[in-house]
This record gives structure tokens, C-alpha cells and sequence, in this order.
């Protein structure tokens, strides 16, 4: 991303639309919000992850000669708008939950205040990284909790949809949680750790699988990880493998990582009879670790059977988050911006209820239990609303307005999650290293109950509106059905 440009990283009807405001001159402020209406797999939380290469989109914003002469070869623009996307930069605010937070449904993950023309333009391609990002950095949470803390390694690349989102995937992985991952790239990039051990095709290109083993051991003593199951796991791999841990051991060589690593059969089975055999042959700090189309539900599983598995390695399942292999975030418009430099709220219908919009110039505050630390809900309000925690807090259900809670005061804390990312086009926010939003994600999902964290019926959590809210969406929802009637 940083070599290309992704101007043109946009549906063709962002550009038509453009026009149109231009040619009838209609360029007044407004207000986007980015959501999602589901979290991936039926879970009860999402990661939030993109948003250091949106900033970086959003910087280098601009038409070239090459763009602009494209664009008029499609016979569908005009010259002075033409004229004008060569001068084009971005000069807007965008507002966004920081990388590695936990988000939740119906919520603004980022929110873009800009002239109409340049918000409408950078829809797309906000809503393909931050997308994308998100559900990989999901999905490798999902993964990390079903270890229980053991190690995840991303190994996806080679079945990820191609090299952007083998690398722009694995960054969001190591995000969610994962240690590292296999992408160099990757690595170079983000300065992440890259790990990796050896294939099959190492072992059977010697004559023997322990000439392989031994030649491997010299080379890497200090990460010696030997793939025991080319031939035979139990039989031939084990015994092989035994033998070079104990000659590196009798020459002194103490390995700072070293273990064993398979990639097919009964795993739970393998690793119970793996983890026998080396603790038998004094090898009890020995790695057991495992691969083969692994995916959080396969690591639960195992770890219910007692497996004794202690690293995972996870790949196209993880990469491609296979089973939910979309975020479906949308972008909708909640105001614009009037003649007298108000904003105007707005509103999008729908028959069905959770494609309905929230209106207005909004912000979300998040709402922890005080002596836990745990999140009790979410609060979506107008941004000019001030709450104090002294004071009780009446929450309650913006589809059930009759299921309500109150919160006493000083039994709880409150945070506004949106962040300035960008005021005036211009970056003020500066991401943090990688493996620093991953340690931060990680205290963020500590944040979250055990029953927010389960695979199966997971309990939500309350994304709910202030009263001031609940009150202006009401009525513009009775306008509308005024107007119809």
C-alpha cells in the first residue's frame, strides 16, 4: 500500500455519484457512519483491525495523470470534474475505535465527517480494509481463546486470496492474538515475529528420515521443531526424533525451543502417545505442537479429549476465516449538514429492523462493571451528551424499550470509544507497533464475560441507545410513517 495507489480502489457508482454533487453543487458536510449489523460466526464480540492502513489510504489520497486520463476513456465524466479530481485531497475528520478494541453490532467502528463528495468517494475502499482486517482479527481470536494460551502460529499464506490479504491478514491475526506468523513479509512489514520449521519434501529428500532430523538439528539447535509424521508418526518419526534430542543433549546443546510437530492422523491420540514417549525419555520441556486444517472448533474439541498438544499451527481456516469468510460492514449516511451549518439528521428504513439506521452525529461509550473491569453494555449517544458516573444510568433495550437496568452510581466507568484519527485530512493519530496492539487486544478481550467468549449461543452484549437517541430516531421514524400516511 505504500507503493500503490488506491485511489481507484472504489465502485464505479462512488465516482458517478461524485459527479452528480459536483455538477449540481452539492458538496455540504457530512456525516458516514461505518457498522456491521452481525458479529463473524455467531460469535459474541469482534476485533477491530485495519485502521493504520485506512489512515494511510486516506494520506495518500490523490488522482494521477494515469487515473484521471482512464477516467475520461470511459466516456462517462466531464472535464471540470475531471479538473477538479486532479486537485482532488481529502480535508474531512474521520473518528474510529482504536486497532485491537473489542466492537460490537449496530455500533460506528469509524465515523467520517467530510464534504459529501470525499466521503462518498472513500467508502469502498474504507469498508475493504477495515472489513477484511476485522473478521481475520476475529476469527484469530477465536482461535487464541480456544488454545486456552497455548501459542497460535498464522500459517495461511499459500491459501489466502492472494498476497494482500495473505499479508494484511496475517497482520490482523498476529492482532487477535496469534504469536507470529509464517508471512516474511508479513514479518518485514510489521515487524512481527516469523516462524517456521520444515516441510515433508526436507525429509524425503534425504535417504533417511533420521539423517534429515540430524541435518536439521545442526542447523537450528536453538528451534529445533522436527515433523515427525512423513512416514510414521509412532513407529519411525518418534524414535527418530528421540534419538537427535538425545545426541544434542549428550553434546552439550541445550535448545532453548525444540519439540516435535504433526500434521495429520488422530491427533488427540498422537499427542497423548507423543507426550508419553518424551517424557519417558527425559524430554518433559519438549514442544508438542500441531497442524492439519485446524480451526477453533477442532482445538476445543481436542483439548476436551485430552490432548496434549501445546502449540498450534493454523492456517486456511484462519486466513480465509473459511466458515465466515465476510465481516458485512455497510456505511450509511446519519446527517447532513443544512444552511445554517446544522446537522440534519438522517435516517434509512427498512422491513427488516437491524437494517434500520441510527441518526445523527453520533459516539459510542463503553460501560464497565467497576469491581470487575467486565463491559456491562454499550452506549450509543448524541455527541453532546455528558454523563456523569456519580449519577445513576437507566439503560435499556432500543428494540424492547420496556426491558430496562439501572446502573447505581459509582458502581460503574464509562469510556467513549471513537477516537480523532483525522481532523482536516491530516493524521493525529499514530498507530502503535503491531505486537503493541496485540497485547492491548489481548487486555481488551479480558474485558469480555466467559459467556460473551463461548462458540455456542454466546451471550450478547447490550448494544443500547441513550434516551436523547432513542427519542430522535422515534421521531423521524413517526415523520416518515406521516409523510406515508
Amino acid at each position: 500500500m505504500s507503493t500503490l495507489n488506491l485511489s481507484l480502489l472504489t465502485d464505479l457508482y462512488e465516482m458517478t455519484m461524485m459527479q452528480g454533487y459536483f455538477k449540481t453543487g452539492k458538496n455540504e458536510l457530512a456525516i458516514f457512519d461505518a457498522f456491521y449489523r452481525n458479529n463473524p460466526c455467531d460469535g459474541g464480540y469482534s476485533i477491530c483491525a485495519g485502521l493504520e492502513q485506512v489512515i494511510d489510504y486516506i494520506e495518500n489520497l490523490h488522482f494521477d495523470e494515469e487515473d484521471i486520463a482512464y477516467l475520461k476513456g470511459l466516456g462517462i465524466f466531464e472535464e471540470d470534474f475531471l479538473d477538479y479530481l486532479a486537485n482532488f485531497h481529502f480535508s474531512g475528520d474521520i473518528y474510529a475505535i482504536p486497532e485491537g478494541s473489542v466492537m460490537f453490532p449496530r455500533e460506528p467502528m469509524l465515523k467520517v465527517v467530510a464534504p459529501i463528495m470525499e466521503a462518498q468517494l472513500i467508502e469502498t475502499a474504507v469498508l475493504n480494509i477495515i472489513n477484511h482486517q476485522s473478521l481475520i482479527a476475529t476469527k484469530a481470536a477465536r482461535v487464541c481463546y480456544a488454545a486456552k494460551g497455548d501459542g497460535v502460529m498464522e500459517f495461511g499464506l499459500r491459501r489466502a486470496q492472494g498476497p494482500d490479504s495473505g499479508t494484511y491478514g496475517a497482520r490482523a491475526a498476529v492482532i487477535g492474538g496469534c504469536k507470529g506468523t509464517s508471512n516474511v513479509l508479513c514479518g518485514q512489514l510489521f515487524d512481527v515475529p516469523v516462524l517456521g520449521t520444515h516441510a515433508h519434501s526436507w525429509i524425503m529428500s534425504f535417504p533417511d528420515e533420521y539423517t534429515a532430523f540430524k541435518e536439521y538439528a545442526k542447523l537450528y539447535p536453538n528451534a529445533c521443531i522436527l515433523l515427525v509424521d512423513t512416514y510414521d508418526t509412532l513407529r519411525s518419526g518418534m524414535p527418530n526424533a528421540i534419538r537427535v534430542f538425545k545426541e544434542m543433549r549428550e553434546q552439550g546443546i541445550h535448545s532453548s525451543y525444540y519439540g516435535i510437530r504433526m500434521d495429520s492422523g488422530d491427533l488427540a491420540y498422537l499427542s497423548k502417545k507423543v507426550r508419553k514417549m518424551l517424557d519417558e525419555a527425559g524430554f518433559p520441556d519438549a514442544v508438542i505442537s500441531a497442524s492439519n486444517d485446524l480451526d477453533e472448533y477442532l482445538i476445543e474439541t481436542l483439548k476436551q479429549q485430552g490432548a496434549t498438544i501445546t502449540s498450534w499451527g493454523v492456517g486456511t481456516n484462519l486466513i480465509t476465516s473459511k466458515d465466515n469468510p465476510s465481516f458485512g460492514g455497510v456505511y450509511k449516511l446519519a446527517a447532513i449538514e443544512d444552511e445554517n451549518h446544522n446537522f440534519v439528521p438522517k435516517i434509512k428504513l427498512s422491513e427488516n429492523i437491524e437494517k434500520m439506521t441510527n441518526p445523527g452525529n453520533k459516539t459510542i461509550y463503553r460501560i464497565y462493571d467497576k469491581e470487575t473491569g467486565k463491559i456491562k453494555a454499550d452506549l450509543i449517544c448524541l455527541v453532546d451528551e455528558v454523563f456523569d458516573e456519580s449519577q445513576d444510568l437507566k439503560l435499556f433495550d432500543p428494540n424492547a424499550p420496556w426491558k430496562k437496568t439501572r446502573l447505581s452510581g459509582g458502581s460503574y466507568t464509562m469510556k467513549e470509544m471513537l477516537i480523532p484519527v483525522i481532523k482536516n485530512g491530516k493524521a493525529v493519530y499514530h498507530s502503535p507497533k503491531v505486537m503493541e496492539i496485540r497485547d492491548f487486544c489481548n487486555r481488551e478481550k479480558e474485558t469480555l464475560w466467559e459467556e460473551n467468549l463461548r462458540f455456542s449461543n454466546p451471550q450478547e452484549v447490550y448494544v443500547d441507545l441513550s434516551q436523547k437517541l432513542y427519542d430522535l430516531k422515534t421521531e423521524l421514524l413517526n415523520r416518515m410513517h406521516a409523510i406515508e400516511e
